[in-house]
């Protein structure tokens, strides 16, 4: 590891990356500064697991809102797609090679609370205000919800100084395509709408963050998310970004997202025209386990699409045998299913009984070498 000096305010954490590795005894120490000025031993690890993972500084600082309830994130798969969405759209801007990563330290507890009020509640509220008297009916016409949650990542880079500086910040609006009352009534918004007030708000929050101490001048990429409803069993997706450059206050380049995730079997509601190819093996990879396991639950499988690509399959079986020879049994035969159905997908497949975890099969895509781990064998 390097000894390296920080600038004031600044510390890292590891996303999408499972167990850390051991980095050996040697750990050469630097200085990170806080904001009250008192010095702080860090470290900034050699090793990076993935060319698309961001290093980390240890020990690291977590986000100044964590904490926060959010009643608004309806399920936990968009509390998880916000943040790990919101690094896939901030790798082509700042490059994981040459960047670190933090949790955001500039949007607090405090501040997301004021942003995510109603105006007329809070002056400093970027949903929209409720007058008295306005019944359920006329609040979901005229003043839903339409911002949910903020999400804020850093990412630094060492500098020729032997410190290590802010280059840019990442914000992901998440959105609600579906707005609940507290009575129980909802109405869907429309895709236009949701655009128009995601793009309205980045613009106020660009704003704000500019005129904050040491946010003047870094790039901010930010993202429009949409929330998908509350008995999705998927998440919801990013679907527009831009970026304000070094110093500008105003968001260009709006682009669309082409992400989205897809469950398999597919549903009849699902446009499967466009998914026929996988539905077709993911059918036939179902039909081959209830013929040979008649005593397991379900299998269910989530898809993620970028830019009309399948680029990921994750696959859930919860089984009912509890048997040692059972469950080897059972992953054994699944793993040849995966190689024989999805060679060319990277495949993850998950077999959970109500023990927990069993095992777990990891398939690179256009790989004969899976990664299989039974749990406690």
């Amino acid at each position: 590891m390097k000894r390296l000096f920080v600038i004031p305010g600044l510390s890292v954490v590891l996303l999408l990356g499972g167990c850390l590795p051991s980095f050996g005894t040697e750990k050469e120490e630097f200085i990170q500064e806080n904001e009250e000025s008192i010095e702080e031993t860090v470290m900034i690890p050699d090793i990076q697991l993935k060319d698309e993972y961001y290093r980390i500084l240890q020990p690291f600082k977590k986000s100044a809102s964590r904490g926060l309830v959010i009643p608004n994130i309806y399920t936990k798969y968009d509390m998880k797609e916000a943040e790990e969405g919101l690094l896939r759209l901030s790798v082509p801007n700042f490059a994981p090679k040459t960047h670190l990563f933090q949790e955001g330290q500039y949007i607090d507890k405090e501040m997301t609370g004021a942003w995510l009020s109603r105006s007329s509640v809070n002056k400093a509220g970027l949903n929209p205000p409720i007058k008295k008297g306005m019944t359920d009916e006329q609040i979901v016409a005229k003043a839903p919800l339409y911002l949910a949650h903020i999400v804020e990542q850093n990412y630094l880079v060492k500098t020729d100084k032997n410190k290590v500086q802010l280059s840019g910040i990442s914000i992901g609006l998440a959105l609600n395509s579906i707005y609940y009352t507290k009575s129980g009534q909802k109405a869907e918004i429309s895709g236009k709408v949701i655009e128009q007030q995601g793009m309205k708000m980045a613009e106020e929050i660009v704003s704000r963050l500019r005129k904050q101490e040491g946010l003047g001048e870094v790039p901010i990429v930010v993202g429009l998310f949409k929330q998908a409803s509350r008995n999705s069993i998927v998440p919801g997706t990013y679907f527009a970004t831009a970026v304000a450059g070094k110093g500008q206050v105003a968001l260009t380049g709006w682009k669309e997202v082409n992400e989205k995730y897809v469950v398999f079997p597919a549903s009849s509601d699902t446009d499967t025209d466009n998914y026929r190819d996988i539905n077709t093996k993911f059918n036939n990879f179902k039909q081959d386990i209830d013929q040979y396991f008649p005593s397991f639950v379900n299998v269910i499988g989530t898809g993620f699409y970028k830019e009309d690509n399948l680029k990921s399959l994750k696959i859930e079986v919860p089984i009912q045998f509890f048997g040692t020879s059972e469950i080897i049994g059972f992953t054994q035969y699944m793993t040849s299913r995966v190689l024989k159905y999805f060679p060319d997908i990277h495949t993850e497949v998950s077999i959970t009984s109500v023990n927990g975890p069993e095992a777990l099969i990891v398939n690179e895509a256009k790989s004969n070498d899976p990664y299989v781990h039974i749990y406690g064998y």
